[in-house]
């Protein structure tokens, strides 16, 4: 938030939201990995000084090829910061998507960025108890596969869902996923379906935060209380804090995800 083109009241009072995205710092070794690389990823950067000074940007995890979740890589390039062979995690097609298509493959082979094969379900080990796995999830895969991460750490675990389509066109049940982390950050693109007037929104498919909160009232307040939404687009009502859509979110036992709230793992 701003959106582009948005002259409605969420875009036009000045507010600034950034794009969803994670980051897990290991403060031991400063040692920094993002989860999605969007087109904020200047400013996400430097909080992330504020936070760890002097950590290193020891990787990139992409969830898939849509532009907020990707397109942040540029900035990694020659005209901005000129990394040097930062390891970027993607699954096969995202991996052949940024090797075969400009200006992607410039950052490949200028060796700005190295890409490092994911595979669904196969973790990743980035230190003594620190293990990232992706996981396969329905959604609208044009240019390549949509995944969900697993985060662990020495002693808890988070799910990072920024994109799906409707729960039930997964075959896994979101409740099985809940029960087997302690924090999940899960898609709440949308909080109905009245918010793009307009708009066919089984074109932009994605789970409305209403529609979770009736599903996770059979689970447990524990259970419920792991939830946090991302990923809320700018006509979202609860991205703002004390509104009635967030109030209801609060009620239901679940929350909004914050900028800069941080999870201990």
């Amino acid at each position: 938030m701003p959106q582009a083109g948005c002259t409605r009241e969420c875009c036009a009072g000045g507010r600034r939201v950034l794009v969803s995205s994670l980051a897990l710092v290991d403060p031991a070794v400063r040692r920094v990995w993002l989860f999605d690389a969007t087109p904020d990823l200047p400013e996400q950067l430097r909080r992330l000084q504020r936070i760890a000074p002097g950590f290193t940007l020891a990787g990139v995890f992409l969830t898939h090829a849509h532009i907020g979740h990707y397109t942040g890589l540029m900035h990694l390039g020659r005209e901005a910061m000129g990394a040097r062979r930062i390891p970027v995690y993607a699954m096969p097609r995202m991996r052949a998507f940024l090797a075969a298509n400009g200006p992607w493959d410039q950052l490949v082979r200028l060796e700005n960025i190295e890409l490092e094969p994911l595979e669904d379900a196969r973790p990743e080990t980035l230190g003594p108890g620190l293990r990232v796995t992706p996981f396969l999830v329905p959604h609208r895969d044009e240019y390549s596969e949509t995944v969900g991460f697993r985060i662990e750490g020495p002693h808890r675990s988070a799910v990072f869902i920024p994109d799906v389509d409707r729960w039930e066109r997964w075959a896994r049940p979101v409740e099985e996923v809940i029960a087997d982390c302690d924090v999940a950050f899960l898609d709440g693109t949308f909080f109905s379906g009245d918010e793009l007037p307009g708009r066919n929104l089984d074109e932009i498919p994605h789970p409305f935060i209403a529609a979770s909160l009736e599903r996770f009232a059979l689970l447990a307040p524990r259970e419920r209380a792991k939830v946090r939404f991302i990923h809320l687009n700018h006509t979202n009502p609860a991205l703002r804090p004390g509104s009635p859509a967030e109030r209801g979110i609060r009620a239901a036992g679940c929350s909004v995800a914050r900028e800069g709230e941080r999870v201990g793992l």
